[in-house]
Order: C-alpha cells, then sequence, then structure tokens
C-alpha cells in the first residue's frame, strides 16, 4: 500500500520545479546573467542531489518504501480525471539518485568545459530544463504525467544537440533525433490510449494492478516497446544516436550516460507487470536487445571519431540492458544495475573524450591523436578507469554487472536461451576489441597530431568530475552488487531478483569464460593496432565488414530505401492527386459555372424587342410541343 506523503518528502516537487525555475532563468534573463548563469546551472543539481539523499533515507525508513506526493487535479472530463502526483519508490529514486548525482558532476564540468563559448548560458537553460524533463519522467505516478516529462525530453535534447545550430551537421542531428524519437512517441501515445480505452485510467496504480486479456496486454507493451526503442536508440530507430555526438561533450555524457537513453529500459522496468502478461512482448524485447547490442559493437568499430565509439558503445550497452528486463521477472533489477554501473562508467568516458577534444582544438579523430598518455596523464588514467570498467576486467563496474546479465541470458535455457547468451558474450569480446583500439589509437603510440595543436591538460573543473567518475567506474559496481542492497532495495518495484536455481553454465566456469573471450578481443585488437603505425588517412581497402561497419551497417541506407523514399513517394503521389484531383475537380467546377455564366450573359442586351422576340419564340416552342403531344 502507497504511503501519503508528509514531513521531508512533501516537498517532492521541488526536484521538478528547480530546474525548471532555473532554466527559465536563464533563458529569459538575457545578458545580464552572463557572468552568473553558469553558476546557478551548475548549483541547482548539486542542490537537487543534497535533497535526494535526503529523500532516499526517508523512504527507506517508510514500511513499504512507496510514497505518493499529490500535486492537483489535472484532467476531469466525463468519467476521465487524472490527478497530478509524484511516486516516490526504489525504482524511481535510484533515477533520481543517478539523473542528480551524475547530472552534478557532469554541469561542474560543463562550467569548463563552455568556459568559452558565447553561448554558455543558453545552454545552461537548455541543461537544467532537460534535467527537469527527466525527473518528472522518473517521478510521475501516472502513464500521462510520465509522457509530458518523455516529450520534454525530446524538445530539450533537440536543442542540445543542435546546439550549435548555424553548423549544418548539428541542425539536421537534432532533427533527426527529433523526427526518430517523435515515431517511438507514436508507440507510447497509443499505449496510454489503449490503457485509457480499457481501464478508464492511466495512473500506476490502475494499470499495473489490473489483470489484461492477453491480446490488450500485449497490444500495450508493443506501443510501449516502440517508444522505449524509440528513446533509448535501439533497433530499428537506433541511427540518430550516434548522430548526437554533434552537441557539446557534456551534451553527450548527459545523454548517454545518466538520461535520456535511459529512460527507455525505465518505462519496460516500471511497467514489469504490463510486460509480465505477455510473452511475445518480452520475446521482442531480448530479440531487439540481442540485435542492437551487437551492431553497436560491430559499428563502433568502423568509427575514426572517439566520440560516435562510445556513443556505439552506448547503443551497445543499452542493447544489454534491453536483453536483461526482456527476461522478465528475476532479472529487471540486474538490468537496472548495470544501467546504474553504466552510467559511472560511460559518463567517465564521456568526459575524457570532451577532455582530449578540448586539448585537440576540437579535433576528434583518433587518426589524429597519439601519444597523448604522457601529456594528458589524468585524462588517460580516467579513460583507463572507464575502460577496464566497461570491458568488464575482473573487479571494476562491469565485471559485477554485465556479467549477471550474460548468465541470466544463458540461464533462460532453451535454445533461446543459448543464442542469447552467446549474443551477449560475444558482444563483450567485441567490446574489448572495440574499446582496446579506441584506446591504443588515442593515447598510445607516436604522436600523429598536426603542429598548431598543442595538447595539455584540462582545468580542476574539468578533472575533478572526471576523476570521480574514474573512481566509481572502479569500485561502483561491488558497491551495487555487495551483499545484494541494491536488488533488495527494488523488490517492491520491479519483483525479487532470481540468484539461485538451476544454471545452464556453471557461474565460475562462465565468468573464466567470459574472462577469455574479453581477452582475446582486447589482445586481437592490441596485434592489428597497437603493434604498427596507425595510418593519419583512413585506409581505403578494407574489407566488406569493415565497411559496413563505417557505414553504421547501412541503417541510414536502409532507413532511406525502406521509409524515407516510399515516404516521399508517397507524399508525392497524394499532392499530386490533391493538385489534379480535388483542386482539379473544384477548380473545373468553378471553371464551367464562370464560362457558363459568361455566356448566359451575352443574352442579356438590354433591348426590348430581343426580349419580346424572346418570349415569342419560348411560346412559339411551348405551342408546337403542346400540339405534336395532342395530335400524336
Amino acid at each position: 500500500m502507497t504511503t501519503t506523503a508528509h514531513g521531508i518528502e512533501s516537498a517532492a516537487w521541488l526536484l521538478i520545479a528547480l530546474p525548471l525555475i532555473s532554466g527559465a532563468v536563464l533563458l529569459l534573463a538575457g545578458k545580464r546573467a552572463n557572468k552568473w548563469g553558469h553558476l546557478l546551472g551548475a548549483l541547482v543539481p548539486i542542490v537537487l542531489f543534497v535533497y535526494a539523499l535526503m529523500l532516499f533515507f526517508a523512504v527507506k525508513h517508510e514500511h513499504n518504501r512507496e510514497v505518493s506526493r499529490h500535486l492537483f487535479n489535472w484532467i476531469h472530463v466525463g468519467r476521465f480525471s487524472i490527478d497530478a502526483g509524484l511516486l516516490l519508490d526504489p525504482l524511481s529514486l535510484v533515477f533520481v539518485l543517478l539523473i542528480t548525482g551524475v547530472g552534478s558532476l557532469i554541469h561542474i564540468y560543463a562550467v569548463g568545459y563552455m568556459s568559452h563559448d558565447p553561448g554558455r548560458r543558453r545552454f545552461f537553460g537548455y541543461f537544467n530544463i532537460f534535467v527537469a524533463a527527466m525527473l518528472l519522467l522518473v517521478l510521475a505516478d501516472n502513464y500521462l504525467s510520465l509522457y509530458v516529462g518523455w516529450e520534454g525530453v525530446g524538445v530539450a535534447s533537440y536543442l542540445l544537440i543542435s546546439f550549435y545550430y548555424d553548423r549544418n551537421s548539428a541542425a539536421t542531428a537534432g532533427n533527426k533525433a527529433f523526427f526518430a524519437n517523435r515515431v517511438g512517441d507514436v508507440g507510447l501515445s497509443v499505449a496510454i490510449m489503449l490503457m485509457f480505452a480499457y481501464l478508464g485510467n492511466t495512473s500506476f496504480q490502475t494499470v499495473l494492478h489490473s489483470h489484461l486479456s492477453n491480446g490488450v496486454a500485449s497490444a500495450i507493451a508493443f506501443m510501449l516497446l516502440l517508444g522505449a526503442c524509440g528513446k533509448s536508440g535501439q533497433f530499428p530507430l537506433q541511427t540518430w544516436l550516434p548522430d548526437a555526438m554533434e552537441g557539446p561533450t557534456p551534451v553527450s555524457a548527459l545523454i548517454h550516460a545518466a538520461t535520456m537513453v535511459t529512460a527507455g529500459v525505465y518505462l519496460i522496468a516500471r511497467s514489469a507487470a504490463i510486460f509480465d502478461q505477455s510473452q511475445s512482448a518480452r520475446t521482442m524485447i531480448t530479440i531487439i536487445g540481442a540485435i542492437t547490442l551487437l551492431y553497436g559493437c560491430v559499428s563502433a568499430f568502423g568509427q575514426d571519431d572517439l566520440k560516435k565509439v562510445l556513443a556505439y558503445s552506448t547503443v551497445s550497452q543499452i542493447g544489454y540492458m534491453f536483453l536483461a528486463v526482456g527476461l522478465g521477472p528475476g532479472v529487471y533489477a540486474i538490468g537496472i544495475i548495470h544501467l546504474l554501473g553504466h552510467g559511472f562508467f560511460k559518463a567517465a568516458l564521456f568526459l575524457s573524450a570532451g577532455s582530449v577534444m578540448h586539448a585537440m582544438n576540437d579535433r576528434i579523430d583518433m587518426r589524429r591523436f597519439g601519444g597523448l598518455r604522457t601529456v594528458m596523464p589524468i585524462t588517460f588514467a580516467v579513460f583507463v578507469c572507464g575502460y577496464l570498467a566497461l570491458i568488464g576486467f575482473p573487479l571494476a563496474t562491469g565485471f559485477w554487472t554485465k556479467d549477471k546479465i550474460i548468465e541470466a541470458a544463458f540461464d533462460k535455457g532453451g535454445t533461446s536461451g543459448w543464442i542469447l547468451g552467446i549474443a551477449a558474450l560475444l558482444g563483450a569480446g567485441l567490446t574489448a576489441a572495440y574499446m582496446t583500439r579506441a584506446l591504443v589509437m588515442t593515447f598510445f603510440g607516436e604522436k600523429r597530431w598536426e603542429d598548431d595543436v598543442h595538447p595539455h591538460e584540462a582545468p580542476k573543473s574539468m578533472t575533478l568530475p572526471m576523476i570521480v567518475l574514474g573512481a566509481l567506474s572502479l569500485v561502483g559496481g561491488y558497491l551495487l552488487i555487495f551483499g545484494g542492497g541494491v536488488q533488495h532495495w527494488l523488490t517492491p518495484s520491479v519483483g525479487p531478483s532470481v540468484e539461485e536455481g538451476v544454471h545452464t553454465v556453471n557461474p565460475t566456469v562462465l565468468s573464466i569464460l567470459t574472462l577469455v573471450v574479453i581477452a582475446l578481443g582486447a589482445y586481437g585488437a592490441y596485434a592489428a593496432y597497437g603493434r604498427k603505425a596507425v595510418p593519419v588517412e583512413k585506409p581505403v581497402a578494407v574489407s566488406p565488414i569493415t565497411r559496413a561497419a563505417r557505414k553504421n551497417i547501412y541503417a541510414d541506407a536502409f532507413n532511406e530505401a525502406v521509409l524515407m523514399k516510399p515516404g516521399q513517394w508517397l507524399s508525392r503521389a497524394l499532392v499530386y492527386f490533391d493538385n489534379r484531383g480535388v483542386d482539379g475537380a473544384v477548380t473545373g467546377l468553378a471553371a464551367g459555372m464562370g464560362g457558363s455564366s459568361s455566356r448566359l450573359r451575352r443574352m442579356q442586351t438590354g433591348f426590348v424587342r430581343s426580349y419580346a422576340l424572346s418570349m415569342l419564340g419560348g411560346t412559339i416552342a411551348v405551342v408546337a410541343v403542346l400540339l405534336a403531344v395532342r395530335f400524336q
């Protein structure tokens, strides 16, 4: 049973209000806020994180760890009634802590990164609004309020990705992200409509505790899945996410590590009760997760842009999370734990990449780097921490979180379990390979940068958040797994985790096998890129797989051929039909009436004799017809 908010819990609305107000102030204050706007923008998430910690301990002491905060009656039309409210429970609070905690470090980093950018105040305004929308998304107690946050995140991400709107690439990337997300948003909106049609409500309390028929549950689940794929950049809506690197690096870190791309995983975990009623929907989630994690791994190999390598890595790691939550009861918490760990090490990697970009005059081509470990030791150390965590090096974060997903995939059993498990295991080896390639090309070997570049370490405002995230990358996984604390904490929201039982592969044997696969992947990449000079220019004579990887496995070409061009043809056909058919019929009728009236107008001469002659002629014609009928 949900407890009504009291005490410090009653002010939970401040989590959304404060960044929203701050963002509005920064955007409306104009140039007057240029000197202090960035400080306000960075201070707000820090305050929110402190308050989130206080909320965490307050809710922890509640008997059922679920607290509701009613705000106001939002919509009341007939039998349709929606109350705006917040839900403080284990699932929402871990996301709030991740968003505000990692978000605070990224905001602090952004103070230094954006120090010379003339649009810094506008940037922090968008940044705060983005945080507010994401917090509304995870704190909402009904799907309609969640949808408002969902759309808010989409708008804010568009503004941030296309922040440098004078660059065609940034404007295009922002539009691409916006349109791809709109496709997913249609799915979420249809799911909400189905909830109202069959249940008359959209609150979690009603929807998640209702027993639906298999058909209705599957329809809602598939529409929710479409929304999740759009927001989290999963197959087939994954192509927007790597292009989002056109925004400033802090945007990439916040979107890819702690906020937007995790929203789809949150939606599925929050809707666990619905997906538990549809085996077909859960199967589809696991298929999408397996396809996407391998897609991201392969595509990352073909990238020379360091940030795009990390972007495809995010696509892949979110695929692992989808795989976990798709496995259903007992595994939801494992997917969330990997999400939290991923927030630590992916933020560390992105901020390290931003530090490199900052030092290299905004260049991000790894073929123009090399040897940076000696001139940027702090950045190198943090990147290595994130690298070890991502590939699953023993005792680093990924070792504790990702290995659990691989084990759960094998434990599904049957042919599908082996396929999913092998896919997850193969993904671990490929991850080690493409990340080793990125590490070697960026920090090892001979320097390959131009003479006008003078790499240097970033200022403390950037390095300090990086160091904190680097440390969390190493120890965060153990803290998340230790004693099953987080899994137990999440039980009221997603159900208990399954730790014991019959294993398809012995966990110890599987861990050793995973480490062997990771070692082989890392060694293979080192042998290919670390033992010989890296060419400054991209090689032309490459294998078909490499060519496909460079073109993100032709996903954009596929979307263009299957979706965009048929859509253009259909639009042009409809325009032609509208112009020649609908407009033609209307225009033709008008022209006919106009032509007829102009000819009839000529009969109006104004002469009485003409009218008398016409009347006589008409009379004779009528008499002639009558006589003809009579004498017939």
